[in-house]
């Protein structure tokens, strides 16, 4: 009889966390799933939403309930054709897959739907889309590091966390805008749990509570239910504690192209020893309106409002060109984790091989763009991911190589 009472109250408290859970995913699928005025199945599996502009989830952000859409920017981020290595061309990046099955009219966004199985893959609900808190202890003192900046030296008195990266780093300067062309690939063998991204962040404030904007490109299981290779955005203002998230999985970010979705998927990927694609993509902020512009592939997507930060408010104060690789099992944690970072391939492999940024250019207060003054590299685990800045004669272009295996005989 006691066990039947024990059995009994382990089913209502089951049913009753299982209810609530069920109700959150319910609320969070109507909060992101805005009733749409046209649906496109794509032959990739995604359904694209056209979701009227003035609907956006965007607008559910306290701080932009009122907020007036500014369609297009007073500026533009100038652009300059990439130069590529050993004779090598690589492609662009002009549409994906879903924009085959069909268009977004004029007054709409395409938005990627969540699914239920999407929400139920995360923690929680609530942190659905969202990245774990960050630390980037050089931001302290960004606007004092040039030329004799030791990022190693700084980045090794940050506490080891779950986020591994290979980066190139810029200081020293208020930045009002970054870009790169994003070499593309679709590397193989991401765990389940874990994501590799391929990236531009432009970051400002303080260590434990930094401002970050990023764009790229990344895989991610866990929020998109497969391997492939897919746009995104994202945003924080407090390090990932509490606030942003990829895409336009939370309120922030403001859509206004009609031709690209966040999320959707980018085809064709580089193939390794053959042809090579690549996204440009650069962000910039207005100084009329103060909001920070997204362009890819030469569209504009639209824009982070100002309103939303404190610290990037006038300027970034450091720009990173690289990878990244989301696991909870780096670091000091054995056995490493194996997903790959870029083509999966080492930096010292280059073209056609290891995945590479671009035509890096940033712009200060000058208002020039330009080919930034100052650059650090910089690897969280060298024996695991790796970078070279690689040019292949004084006149050409350089390209910033990253990316590694992760798991291998020298990173166990």
């Amino acid at each position: 009889m006691r066990l039947i009472l024990i059995f009994a109250v382990l089913c209502f408290f089951y049913n009753e966390t299982y209810g609530k859970v069920s109700l959150d995913i319910d609320k969070k699928l109507r909060t992101l799933n805005k009733p749409a005025l046209k649906t496109i199945k794509s032959e990739d599996g995604d359904v694209i939403d056209c979701i009227d502009i003035y609907k956006q989830h965007a607008f559910d952000h306290p701080a932009l309930r009122n907020h007036k859409i500014q369609m297009k920017p007073s500026v533009e981020f100038d652009t300059k054709k990439t130069i590529t290595p050993n004779n090598g061309s690589s492609k662009p990046i002009t549409s994906q897959i879903w924009s085959k099955s069909g268009n977004c009219p004029v007054g709409t966004i395409p938005v990627r739907r969540v699914s239920r199985a999407d929400i139920m893959r995360a923690s929680s609900p609530s942190h659905f889309g969202r990245k774990t808190h960050h630390r980037y202890s050089f931001l302290d003192n960004a606007l004092q590091h040039k030329a004799n900046f030791n990022l190693t030296a700084e980045r090794l008195r940050e506490p080891l966390n779950n986020r591994s990266e290979a980066i190139i780093v810029a200081l020293g300067f208020n930045f009002l805008g970054a870009q790169s062309d994003i070499n593309i690939w679709n590397p193989q063998g991401v765990q389940a749990g874990d994501y590799s991204s391929t990236q531009i962040w432009l970051l400002g404030g303080v260590s434990n509570t930094f401002e970050s904007i990023e764009a790229g490109w990344m895989v991610n299981q866990r929020v998109f239910g497969d391997s492939r290779t897919r746009l995104f955005a994202s945003w924080t203002t407090d390090a990932y504690t509490k606030t942003g998230c990829i895409n336009l999985l939370c309120s922030g970010f403001v859509q206004t192209s009609t031709k690209f979705a966040l999320g959707a998927t980018v085809e064709p990927v580089s193939i390794l020893g053959g042809a090579q694609y690549f996204i440009a993509a650069s962000i910039y902020l207005d100084p009329n309106s103060g909001n920070w512009w997204l362009t890819c592939a030469n569209n504009v997507m639209g824009y982070w409002p100002g309103t939303l930060f404190n610290a990037l408010k006038h300027s970034a104060t450091a720009v990173q060109w690289g990878g990244e690789v989301y696991s909870p099992n780096l670091m000091m944690t054995k056995p490493h984790t194996k997903t790959p970072m870029g083509s999966g391939n080492w930096a010292s492999t280059r073209w056609n091989r290891a995945c590479f940024h671009t035509n890096l250019r940033i712009k200060d207060f000058s208002m020039q763009v330009k080919y930034p003054q100052y650059l650090s590299e910089y690897v969280d685990e060298h024996y695991c991911y790796s970078t070279r800045l690689f040019r292949d004669t004084y006149m050409s272009e350089p390209h910033f190589y990253f990316g590694g295996p992760g798991q291998n005989p020298q990173c166990p």
